[in-house]
This record gives C-alpha cells, sequence and structure tokens, in this order.
C-alpha cells in the first residue's frame, strides 16, 4: 500500500479517536433543568412564605417546562428547609424560598448543621414584606398606648406568638419590649397560620407577624392591626400607623423573602434561575398578590442580593445580641 495512504488512513483514525474522546460541546451538553424541580418552605401551608412559593411554583413551572412542587418543611426557625437544601445535589433542582428568619436571626440563636453563607447560593430577593403589630378582634386595645400601659400595668402576664423561635415575629417582639420597657412571654409556634388560631382563639394577646401571613386575617376581622413595623405605612392598610407614629421607636422588623439553591449549583442555572424570577416578578398576577399581601417587589441581581444577604446576616446578629434573644 503507498505511504500516502497508509498516511491518510492514519490521520482519520487518529481524528476519529479525538472526536470520541473530547468533551461535548456546550450545545451538546443537556439544557437546565433536565428534571423536576422542588422548592422547600420552612413554613406551615398557608402562611406567607408558602403563598409566594407557590406563586414562583406556577411560574417557573410554565416556563422551564418542568413541574414543580413545593415542599412545606417547617420547624426549628425555617433552618429544616434549609438543611435539606443545603445537603441536596448541587445541580439546581432543589431551591429554597427562604426568609431572613432562617438566614439571618436563627444562625445566631441555634445550632446548625450547616453554614447559611457558605452552603446556600443566593439566587435572588423576591419581596420585602412589614411586620404589623397585631391583636385578636376581640382584645379590649385599640391602639398601642392602651396595650403599653396594659403590659406596663401586668409586667410578664402578657404573651406574644411566632412563628418560631428565631423568626423576624420573635425578634420583632423582642425590640418592642425593649424599646417600651415591657415584658411578654414568648410563645412560638411551627407557622404563622397555626400562631393565629391561639391568637384568634385569645389564648395569645399579640404577634409581631408579616403582613403576608397576617393580611388576610386582617381583612376577615378577626386580627386587628395596631401598627405596622416599618419606615413607612402600607398602602393596604392606610390607616394603620406606623410604630413611630404610635411613639415606639428602634422596634422596626420587617420580612423579607429570596430565594436560595444549594452551593456548587452551576452558574448557568443560576442564571437561568435568576432571570426567571425577575420575569416572574414582572408578571401583573404576581404583583398584584404580593401587594395584596402588603409587601414590595425587590428582584435583585445574583450579586446584590447575596451581598445583602450577609449584610442582614450581620445586622441580625447585632440585634439578637442586643436584645438577649436565647433559643429557650
Amino acid at each position: 500500500m503507498p505511504f500516502q495512504s497508509l498516511r491518510c488512513r492514519a490521520v482519520s483514525a487518529l481524528a476519529a479517536l479525538l472526536l470520541i474522546a473530547a468533551p461535548p460541546t456546550a450545545s451538546a451538553q443537556t439544557a437546565y433543568p433536565d428534571k423536576p424541580l422542588r422548592i422547600m418552605v420552612g413554613a406551615s401551608p398557608g402562611g406567607g412564605t408558602d403563598i409566594l412559593a407557590r406563586l414562583l411554583a406556577d411560574k417557573f413551572g410554565a416556563a422551564l417546562k418542568q413541574p414543580v412542587v413545593v415542599e412545606n418543611r417547617p420547624g426549628a426557625s425555617n433552618t429544616i428547609a434549609a438543611e435539606l437544601t443545603a445537603r441536596a445535589a448541587s445541580d439546581g433542582s432543589t431551591l429554597l424560598l427562604a426568609t431572613n428568619t432562617g438566614q439571618a436571626v436563627a444562625p445566631h440563636l441555634l445550632k446548625l448543621k450547616y453554614d447559611p453563607l457558605k452552603d446556600l447560593q443566593p439566587v435572588g430577593l423576591v419581596a420585602v414584606m412589614p411586620n404589623v403589630l397585631v391583636v385578636p378582634a376581640t382584645s379590649p386595645y385599640q391602639n398601642v398606648s392602651e396595650l403599653i400601659a396594659a403590659m406596663r400595668a401586668r409586667p410578664g402576664s402578657f404573651k406574644y406568638a411566632s412563628s418560631g423561635i428565631g423568626s423576624t415575629q420573635h425578634v420583632g417582639g423582642e425590640a418592642f419590649a425593649l424599646a417600651t420597657g415591657t415584658k411578654a412571654i414568648h410563645v412560638p409556634y411551627r407557622g404563622s397560620s397555626q400562631a393565629h388560631i391561639d391568637i384568634i382563639g385569645g389564648q395569645v394577646e399579640m404577634m409581631f407577624d408579616s403582613t403576608s401571613s397576617a393580611m388576610q386575617q386582617i381583612k376577615a376581622g378577626k386580627l386587628r392591626p395596631l401598627a405596622v413595623a416599618a419606615a413607612k405605612r402600607t398602602p393596604e392598610l392606610p390607616e394603620v400607623p406606623t410604630l413611630a407614629e404610635a411613639g415606639v421607636t428602634g422596634a422596626d422588623v420587617n420580612t423579607w423573602y429570596g430565594l436560595f439553591v444549594t452551593a456548587g449549583t452551576p452558574r448557568a442555572a443560576v442564571e437561568r434561575l435568576n432571570a426567571e424570577l425577575a420575569q416572574s416578578l414582572r408578571s401583573a398576577d404576581v404583583q398584584d398578590r404580593i401587594k395584596a399581601l402588603g409587601g414590595e417587589i425587590s428582584a435583585t441581581s445574583i450579586e446584590a442580593f447575596a451581598e445583602m444577604n450577609r449584610h442582614e446576616f450581620d445586622r441580625y446578629g447585632k440585634l439578637v445580641k442586643d436584645t438577649g434573644m436565647r433559643a429557650e
């Protein structure tokens, strides 16, 4: 056989081997997502986190062409759901709709088996909801001044509910006590919806709940809002004063909701989720729903949300120390 013919065959064989051994190109790789997704929620069904998670699940399912289910894993101040996400496969199939309860407060009170700053990758901020001081509709207290006067007259006899130890409701209650020189007993529940049962029933006197959780009961006439723990009034409760307007300063605590995935998830998947989140938050039905819950939409870049997440971790660490909060 001529040398030239042998040389051509050798080159062709070598090219074939290189083609087989070469890694697939970006276009040949499986597009994200290639499997169903789940959104972990650290609260019971019916609360604000659950409502927002189901809104996003519907939008993501349609946009990503994959089933998206919401898994409620309440307890331990939202950290059970967070730990499950932190320990999941880093393929972007497990998402977490978190709040500052689990991300910024609970880590300073509970001994966790994961690092919320290292084991969870921020995707984007969803919404910010002011907390509102509520009492049962049957309560004799019509305003903040009357409530404070009664608490000072009977120190330690009032109970306030929260969605769990280390929740923003817990922080709000302790910050209120510190600012007003009052004392109250903290009664933690496994989510706001469970706390509402006892507040409405009169077993607990008050709660600093997020508007996203409390608004339905307020509109139904079962809870009476006394003040909004924010710098300005919420459009959904225009007649309700801020705590500062009611004479209490230094007790403003809000609740923010953000989307995370397992650390190590490919950057392309994180960017896709951030883009789909921004698109979802631009839709009229989602905007109307969040507005009805008393919240403000706050879409961010991945980097901006990561910076905010770290800043909030530090800020609430100081609040926990200043109020003397403990994991009872």
